[in-house]
C-alpha cells in the first residue's frame, strides 16, 4: 500500500515535552515566533556559558543546531511562523517562501555569535529520494537552525527532529479565519529547553 506523502507522522522517538498554544490571529503567531526566536537565543547563550564553564566539555544543553519540522495543511501558518521567527532573530530583509528554491539560507549576527538558519519547503518533492539527491544533509550537520515545512515529503531521511510544530486551523472558519492551534513536541534536550522558554 503506497504511503501518502502528505500524511505527517510523528517521530517514533519519545516526546520529552509537549505543549499546546492557541494562536488567535496572525499577531499571535508573530508573537509566538518572536518568543521562539528568544528561546533559541537563550538556549544558545546557556550552551556557550556551560561549555565555557566546563572548558569545552559537552553538556546536556550543548547547542549543536536545531531541526524544527513544521507540519500542517496549506494555509496553516507554517511560513508565517518562520517569518516571525526570522524577524525575532533580527532579520530585516525579505523572507521568501522556498517553495520553488527548496531552501532559503540566512546568516544572522547574534549576541551569542553568528547563526545560520535554513528555511526548507519540501512540498514539491514527490519521493523521499529527492531529498537525499538534493544534498541537504550537510545543512543539518552544520550547527544551523533548520526549519522544515512539509518534512513528511522526505520520509524518514530527516531523522528525529529536535522539535515538531503541528499547526492546524481552529473550528469555525467564519468566526476567525486566522485562528490556529500549535501543538509543539520536543524530541531532544535542546528542543525541550527551547520549548520550556516559549
Amino acid at each position: 500500500m503506497p504511503v501518502n506523502p502528505d500524511h505527517a507522522t510523528l517521530p517514533s522517538a519519545p516526546v520529552l515535552l509537549e505543549r499546546s498554544f492557541a494562536l488567535a490571529d496572525e499577531a499571535a503567531t508573530q508573537t509566538f515566533g518572536a518568543r521562539f526566536a528568544q528561546a533559541i537565543e537563550s538556549v544558545r547563550a546557556a550552551s556557550h556559558q556551560a561549555q565555557s564553564a566546563q572548558r569545552g566539555t559537552a553538556t546536556d544543553l550543548a547547542f549543536h543546531g536545531l531541526q524544527v519540522q513544521l507540519v500542517g495543511d496549506l494555509g496553516a501558518g507554517k511560513t508565517t511562523l518562520v517569518r516571525a521567527t526570522l524577524r525575532g532573530l533580527g532579520h530585516t530583509g525579505r523572507v521568501r517562501s522556498p517553495t520553488y528554491t527548496l531552501v532559503e539560507p540566512y546568516v544572522l549576527a547574534r549576541p551569542a555569535g553568528e547563526l545560520a538558519l535554513y528555511h526548507f519547503d519540501l512540498y514539491r518533492f514527490s519521493d523521499p529520494a529527492e531529498w537525499a539527491d538534493a544534498g541537504f544533509r550537510e545543512y543539518f550537520d552544520s550547527g544551523a537552525v533548520c526549519l522544515v515545512e512539509w518534512p513528511q515529503r522526505a520520509g524518514p531521511l530527516l531523522g528525529v527532529p529536535d522539535l515538531v510544530f503541528s499547526l492546524g486551523l481552529v473550528g469555525n472558519m467564519d468566526a476567525n479565519a486566522d485562528a490556529r492551534t500549535l501543538v509543539a513536541r520536543a524530541y531532544s534536550e535542546s528542543g525541550k529547553a527551547c520549548l520550556e522558554r516559549c
